[in-house]
C-alpha cells in the first residue's frame, strides 16, 4: 500500500486540442535562408515572429511612425556604445532624421572625444589602476574641462553641443565618427549628463565642478523640453545606461509632465547585456504605464544596435 493518497485522476475533464487557443503556429517560425546571397530583407523576414521576434519588430514600426510624424525619437546611451563601435550607425541614423535627439552619460563623452581628437579609446583599467595613471590621460581632461570652462561663460550652450563644436574648431582627425561633432553639425540636440567623481576627467586638476555641474544642468533642461514632445507618440530608447540615462529620463519626464505637457502614449526599449532595476522601472514600466508600451532586449551591443539600426532602414524601405 501506498504511504502517501495520489489523487484520482480519472474525472479530469479533457478539452479537443482542435477548439484550444493557442499561440504558435508553424507560421510565426524562423525560416531558414537558402540562398548564400540574401537580402537583409529576406533575412529580417526570416526572423520568428514570436516573443522579442515580435517586440522588436513592434519596436522598429513605433520608430518608423513616429519619425513620420515628427514625434521625438530620443537615443540615450552609456560609454559602451561608443568603445564597441557602434558610433557609425548612430551617425547614420541621425542624418536620415531618425533620431531627433541624443543623450549620455559622460562617459560616452569621453570616450567619443578620445576617439575623434586622438583615434582611440578604452584604456586597460585593470593595468593602469595598479600603478594610479588609471583615468590621468592629460589631454582628455585639459580638452574637456576646458570646453566646459569655457562654455560655461556664456549661457547659451550646454555640454554636449560644447563639445561638438570644440571637435569641430580643433579639426579633430575622426570628427566624422564623432556623435558629438556630427550632432553639432546637424543641429540635432545632444546632450551629456555627469555624475560628480563617476568619470576620469573628474579627478584631475583641470576639473571645475561648477562649470560641469552648470553645463550638466543645461543639458537636463534641453532633455526636458525633448520629452515634453512625447505627446500621443515618440520613442525613447536606452541603451547601455543602467543607472544615470535611466534615473535622468525619470526626473525629465516628471518635470514635462508638471509643467503641463501630456507627454504619455510614447514606447520605451531598454537594452542592455543583462536585465537591471532601474532601466526596468524608469524606462520600460513606470513612464509608460497606462498608456504606451515598454519593452526590454537583452545582448550585446555589438549585435544588438547594428541589427536594431538595420531594421529600421530596412522597414524604411518599404514606406
Amino acid at each position: 500500500m501506498a504511504k502517501y493518497k495520489q489523487a484520482d485522476l480519472s474525472g479530469v475533464k479533457t478539452i479537443s486540442i482542435k477548439g484550444r487557443k493557442s499561440k504558435v503556429t508553424p507560421k510565426y517560425f524562423a525560416r531558414p535562408i537558402t540562398n548564400g546571397k540574401a537580402s537583409f530583407s529576406e533575412f529580417a523576414e526570416s526572423l520568428p515572429n514570436i516573443l522579442i521576434g515580435t517586440q522588436i519588430r513592434d519596436l522598429v514600426e513605433d520608430i518608423v511612425v513616429s519619425h513620420k510624424k515628427q514625434k521625438p525619437v530620443i537615443l540615450m546611451m552609456g560609454g559602451h556604445v561608443i568603445k564597441v563601435g557602434c558610433a557609425p550607425l548612430v551617425i547614420d541614423l541621425l542624418k536620415r532624421g531618425i533620431l531627433s535627439h541624443v543623450a549620455m552619460n559622460s562617459a560616452a563623452s569621453i570616450h567619443d572625444t578620445e576617439t575623434a581628437m586622438w583615434g582611440h579609446t578604452s584604456e586597460d583599467v585593470a593595468v593602469n589602476l595598479m600603478d594610479g595613471t588609471f583615468g590621468m590621460s592629460r589631454e582628455t581632461g585639459e580638452f574637456i574641462n576646458s570646453a566646459l570652462a569655457e562654455g560655461v561663460r556664456s549661457d547659451s550652450i550646454g555640454y554636449g553641443e560644447v563639445l561638438g563644436e570644440k571637435i569641430i574648431a580643433c579639426g579633430g582627425k575622426y570628427k566624422d565618427v564623432s556623435v558629438l561633432a556630427n550632432c553639432y553639425e546637424l543641429g540635432i540636440p545632444v546632450t551629456v549628463h555627469a555624475a560628480i567623481g563617476t568619470d576620469i576627467i573628474h579627478q584631475q586638476p583641470t576639473m571645475n565642478g561648477a562649470a560641469t555641474g552648470e553645463m550638466s544642468f543645461r543639458d537636463f533642461k534641453v532633455l526636458i523640453n525633448s520629452v515634453k514632445g512625447l505627446q500621443g507618440g515618440g520613442v525613447v530608447l536606452n541603451f547601455g545606461s543602467a543607472v544615470i540615462m535611466p534615473e535622468v529620463f525619470l526626473k525629465a519626464l516628471t518635470v514635462a509632465r508638471n509643467l503641463g505637457c501630456k507627454a504619455r502614449g510614447f514606447t520605451t526599449a531598454n537594452f542592455d547585456m543583462i536585465r537591471q532595476y532601474r532601466p526596468q522601472m524608469n524606462v520600460v514600466e513606470r513612464p509608460t504605464q497606462k498608456y504606451g508600451a515598454g519593452y526590454n532586449f537583452t545582448g550585446h551591443h555589438e549585435i544588438m544596435f547594428p541589427l536594431l539600426s538595420a531594421l529600421i532602414i530596412e522597414r524604411l524601405s518599404r514606406a
